[in-house]
C-alpha cells in the first residue's frame, strides 16, 4: 500500500504525534510520500524521517489514500490537490475544531490498523466546478463552498442569479455563498445557512449581509446549474473557493454547477456526521441534559 501525506507548518506542538505516524507506517511496510512543502517542514523540525520514500508527484504511480494532517483547512487544500484523482483522503486533526480532519490524535494507531485492514468505508462528497467567461482554470474547485465577496469596507455588491437560465432574483449585500452539504456545516453556517446531511443531493444558496431582510437562504438540487453577474461601484470583487481568492473586474459573468467528480472520504467505525454534529458543534447540547449509557440523552 502507498500513502501520501499532507500537512501544514503549524505543528510544533504535534510533532510526537507525527513521528508516531511515519514510525507506524514504517512498521507496517507502507510506502509513504509526503507533500514537498510539508516535508521540508519536517525536515527542518524534526530532521530525517525513516520510511519516507519521496515526494507525492515524483513517482506516476496515485498513493491508495492521502492522509491529511492538520485542520480543516488543511484537508480542503488536501482534496483541491486530490480534485479528479479522486484518492481516497482520511483527516487526522492537528489542528483546531476538525469537522473534516475528524480522526484525533489519541486514536492514531488504531485508525492506521483499521485502515490496514480495510476495516472502513468511502463516502463520497461533492465537488462545485466554477466557469467564467475567460474560460475554466486548473483550481477552480471547492469541496465546502464558492464565496463571491466583495472586495472593500463601505460598498455592497450586486448579484444577478439565474438558475438553469432562470432568473431567481438579484442579491445586494456583502456576498453570496453557493455551498454543498460538506460546506453546509461551514462559512453557510455561520450566515445562518441551513445544515444540510451529506446524503442529500442539493445545494444551498446564502446571502451575506443582505440589504433587504427578506432574502433567506435557498436549497436547490446539486444538478442546477448557476449563473451569477457581478457588478460592484469599486470596479471588482473576489470570488473564493474554499478559501483560495481570484479578484474579477465588475461586470463579469461566471457559471456554478456540480463537478463530474467528488472527494472520496475516508469514514472508521464509530465516525458518522450525526456523532460529528454532537461532539464537534455541541448540537442539541444543554446544561439540564446528561447523556445516559444508552448514548441518547435524558433530562
Amino acid at each position: 500500500m502507498e500513502i501520501g501525506i499532507f500537512g501544514n507548518n503549524y505543528q510544533s506542538g504535534k510533532l510526537n504525534d507525527i513521528r508516531l505516524i511515519f514510525e507506524k507506517l514504517r512498521l507496517m511496510g507502507v510506502t509513504v510520500r509526503v507533500e514537498s512543502s510539508f516535508l521540508e517542514y519536517l525536515t527542518a523540525e524534526i530532521g530525517d524521517i525513516a520510511g519516507i520514500y519521496g515526494i507525492i508527484g515524483e513517482s506516476d504511480k496515485c498513493p491508495d489514500m492521502i492522509i491529511s494532517l492538520g485542520g480543516d483547512g488543511t484537508f480542503l487544500k488536501t482534496a483541491a490537490w486530490v480534485a479528479r484523482q479522486e484518492i481516497p483522503i482520511v483527516g487526522i486533526n492537528t489542528g483546531r475544531l476538525g469537522f473534516l480532519a475528524e480522526i484525533g490524535t489519541g486514536e492514531i494507531e488504531a485508525t492506521l490498523d483499521e485502515i490496514l485492514l480495510g476495516n472502513y468505508r468511502i463516502e463520497k462528497r461533492s465537488l462545485l466546478e466554477v466557469d467564467t467567461e475567460s474560460g475554466t482554470g486548473t483550481d477552480n474547485f471547492a469541496l465546502n463552498e464558492v464565496a463571491v465577496l466583495k472586495r472593500d469596507t463601505s460598498a455592497m455588491i450586486t448579484i444577478h442569479a439565474w438558475l438553469n437560465d432562470e432568473y431567481l432574483t438579484t442579491y445586494l449585500g456583502d456576498g453570496l455563498l453557493i455551498a454543498t452539504p460538506t460546506g453546509s456545516t461551514a462559512y453557510s453556517m455561520s450566515v445562518n445557512g441551513p445544515i444540510i446531511v451529506p446524503e442529500a443531493r442539493n445545494l444551498v444558496l446564502s446571502p451575506i449581509a443582505p440589504h433587504t431582510l427578506n432574502v433567506r437562504p435557498l436549497v436547490i438540487p446539486e444538478d442546477y446549474s448557476i449563473r451569477l453577474k457581478v457588478e460592484s461601484r469599486s470596479r471588482n470583487f473576489l470570488v473564493s473557493l474554499d478559501g483560495r481568492s481570484r479578484v474579477f473586474l465588475s461586470g463579469v459573468e461566471f457559471t456554478i454547477r456540480k463537478a463530474p467528480f467528488g472527494i472520496n472520504l475516508v469514514k472508521l467505525a464509530g465516525h458518522d456526521f450525526y456523532s460529528t454534529l454532537r461532539n464537534k458543534l455541541l448540537w442539541g447540547t444543554d446544561s439540564r441534559v446528561f447523556s445516559n449509557k444508552k448514548g441518547y440523552s435524558e433530562i
